[in-house]
């Protein structure tokens, strides 16, 4: 099968995932970037790859059913995740899933009463491209439970923090599913330093329900 009309959504792919690396929000071997090319297959990066470097044929190819149409690439483990959150959220293109480091790390920590740790009510950005991020309980990478738990999770939020794992984003384009990867990641080290600060006996000021609600209003 020839893929040539696929090539250019293959290299944003590819390009989009050595921009993850270049930026710190992810390592060689970490993190996965799928694409919707049209109704029936998407691309995603493959396993066993350096991430920092892929290029377009080394991006692989599926169907919506699952099948590996470039069998001489390894699909990465997180495969089924993107596919059924694809399936699942019609309305979006692109799935980038990563493990920046502060991000990942609030994905092990709670508040006493069990809440997130992390503020996106810092800053009207954080807010307004996030919202409150929603939490996917501890499941085995690569199992079938983290695909179905993810997935049903991207159908209510377009962030998610993977408890013990990393974080996932969906968007309608790459550039916003990367966007809401790398706004998650400045406003988890905004969380370090104000709670930080805060034990030193400074008040930390954050966003209140009414104006997160014309933020919120906004993005609609």
């Amino acid at each position: 099968m020839d893929f040539k009309e696929f090539e250019q959504q293959r290299g944003e792919v590819a390009e989009c995932m050595a921009r993850l690396y270049r930026t710190g929000l992810t390592t060689t071997s970490g993190g996965n970037i799928s694409l919707r090319l049209n109704d029936e297959l998407f691309c995603i990066t493959p396993s066993a790859l350096d991430k920092s470097c892929l290029t377009a044929d080394t991006v692989a190819i599926v169907t919506m059913d699952g099948k590996n149409l470039t069998p001489h690439l390894k699909l990465s483990i997180e495969g089924e995740m993107h596919r059924l959150t694809l399936i699942n959220r019609p309305d979006v293109d692109a799935v980038v899933h990563a493990h920046p480091c502060y991000a990942t790390a609030f994905t092990t920590i709670r508040k006493p009463d069990g809440s997130l740790a992390l503020n996106t009510r810092l800053i009207g950005e954080s807010w307004f491209v996030l919202g409150e991020p929603v939490l996917v309980p501890y499941y085995r990478m690569g199992s079938e439970e983290l695909a179905q738990a993810v997935s049903d999770a991207a159908g209510k939020c377009d962030v998610l923090l993977m408890e013990n794992h990393g974080v996932l984003a969906v968007g309608s384009t790459l550039l916003k599913a990367f966007d809401r990867i790398e706004v998650l990641e400045n406003a988890a080290r905004m969380s370090v330093i104000t709670q930080t600060m805060a034990n030193g006996g400074y008040v930390v000021k954050s966003l209140d329900d009414a104006e997160c609600d014309v933020l919120t209003a906004m993005g609609k």
